[in-house]
């Protein structure tokens, strides 16, 4: 089994290791692999194909290497190379030794061991999160959470939510990569915390003055407020709440993360301000969002709805949305979706649902719905925006959960096919919220991804080293300690190219993965 080990604590101790000396191991051969160090894992720069041990001249350092590898149960004996410059990586393979491995192609899974989130079990705590409010237009407050702004010599990371959902959904990425980075999660307008504190349609009784009656009914009324004019929660309309908040707020190019929903808006987002974007990563992004033709784009086209999404509701909308608030606003079908949404029932997703719940009950949250179900399209489609972004050298970087029953890896594959030089990670078991399902995997995979940008290629993809003659559409297997038991998920890498016929090959070649 390969490990990776986690400086911040003990990560993996390692059992009958064979120590060779310096010059045996000055003998043997290497490959050189990028190498770089990260809170909590450390990537080596050396492969031993014969599988010998080498150690740093520091006997402290060597010391306090053994130390803190720990034993997994049920490991077998472990040949082990570790290897420490400025760095103190190592890895270590229980299965086979490491021989030859750039002429020899196979699909063998790979095991690895990554770190887990910090949850104080491990003697480590999360960054602190800190929820604030940014006033964007008047009525119109935006909700974010934000963790390590004293990270200052860090790129900045902003992650976009998907539907239904807010910022909280990304608690487990603020805590975790709070640490090495800065980190923000938006509220998009309309949902979250990002709704207005004022009826943009109020009631009006006979004297003219506003009456909100049930105070569930906020964007119901007759008239709209001055504010509220034109107001649609629309992919347009985030997209210029994101763009306003990087410059305003963070005042720098960030990388962009979204999921579903937030993946669409991302790429929509890079591919029009492509100077306010150091990359972007989509995690099961939605390929189309929006049913009716956009005004700018198609205007004559347009003009034969009579409503898209503004305010107020038309009277047959307001019946039809009250119908339907009630069903997906209650607390037992929103824990329906998830578990159809999440591969992995075991996930707690109690938390969340109380996040959603208490969006529901806003009394803007029903007309906001409408809105959004109701609004154009973007300016952009999908693919649009996809082939912009290449043309314009944007980095991309796609993690796809293979058991999502909504986004299936079908899109994941073609979004690869139109972006071929993006790396694709397919994720099982993983759903429609990898980041939450599995949150060690997506966190090790972005803190990596992110590395491999800032270092223009000189430090390798995760999973992925610098021999070229790696067989592409291998499967590695990541463990991981959650709440004191291990777990793991197979995540399959694409690189540069991949087509279908290459994606069927590799699961008829590889039934661990497909089974």
């Amino acid at each position: 089994m390969e490990i990776l080990s986690y400086r911040s604590g003990p990560c993996c101790q390692a059992m009958n290791l064979q120590r060779k000396s310096d010059d045996k191991c000055s003998n043997s051969r290497h490959s050189r692999i990028p190498i770089f160090k990260e809170r909590g894992v450390c990537y080596t720069n050396t492969i031993s194909r014969r599988g010998s041990v080498r150690f740093h001249d520091n006997k402290e350092q060597q010391r306090d290497l053994v130390g803190s590898l720990t034993v997994l149960e049920g490991s077998k004996r472990i040949n082990c190379r570790a290897y420490s410059d400025r760095y103190e990586g190592y890895v270590i393979d229980g299965e086979k030794d490491l021989t030859d491995i750039s002429g020899k192609e196979e699909s063998a899974t790979r095991n690895i061991l990554i770190p887990g989130l910090p949850d104080g079990s491990n003697g480590e705590c999360g960054a602190p999160i800190s929820s604030c409010f940014w006033e964007w237009r008047p009525k119109l407050n935006v909700h974010y959470d934000k963790a390590g702004c004293e990270n200052v010599d860090s790129p900045p990371v902003v992650f976009l939510p998907g539907f239904g959902v807010g910022s909280f959904h990304y608690e487990k990425q603020l805590r975790d990569l709070g640490r090495d980075n800065r980190v923000w999660a938006l509220d998009f307008l309309g949902q979250g915390l990002s709704l207005p504190f004022e009826d943009p349609a109020p009631h009006y009784n006979r004297e003219g003055d506003t009456s909100n009656g049930n105070a569930s009914s906020w964007g119901f009324g007759d008239e709209t407020e001055p504010w509220a004019t034109n107001l649609v929660y629309s992919i347009d309309l985030w997209h210029d709440q994101v763009r306003y908040f990087i410059e305003e707020v963070i005042g720098e190019p960030v990388y962009i993360v979204g999921n579903s929903l937030g993946g669409y808006v991302a790429l929509y987002f890079a591919a029009r301000n492509p100077h306010l974007v150091k990359g972007v990563t989509l995690l099961n992004a939605t390929p189309f969002w929006g049913f009716l033709p956009n005004p700018i784009k198609n205007p004559r086209l347009a003009k034969i709805f009579p409503w898209a999404g503004t305010f107020p509701l038309p009277a047959s909308v307001r019946k039809l949305t009250e119908l339907v608030w009630e069903k997906i606003s209650d607390p037992a079908s929103i824990a329906e979706v998830l578990n159809q949404v999440y591969a992995d029932h075991s996930t707690n997703v109690d938390s969340l649902i109380s996040h959603i719940v208490e969006t529901t009950r806003h009394p803007a949250a029903s007309a906001a719905f409408a809105s959004i179900m109701c609004a154009p399209q973007a300016q952009l489609s999908f693919n649009e925006s996809l082939s912009r972004c290449r043309r314009m050298n944007v980095p991309m970087c796609l993690m796809y959960g293979r058991e999502d029953p909504w986004v299936k890896p079908l899109w994941g594959v073609q979004v690869k096919s139109k972006v071929p030089e993006a790396a694709y990670y397919e994720i099982s078991p993983a759903g429609h919220c990898p980041h939450d399902e599995v949150p060690e995997v997506i966190n090790f995979l972005v803190r990596g991804w992110m590395r491999n940008v800032e270092s223009e290629g000189s430090i390798s993809l995760p999973l992925l080293d610098d021999l070229v003659s790696v067989k592409e559409g291998n499967v590695w297997e990541l463990e991981f300690v959650r709440e004191g038991s291990r777990k793991s998920a197979m995540v399959r890498f694409f690189g540069s190219r991949i087509s279908l016929l290459d994606r069927i090959r590799s699961y008829i070649n590889n039934p661990k993965f497909s089974s």
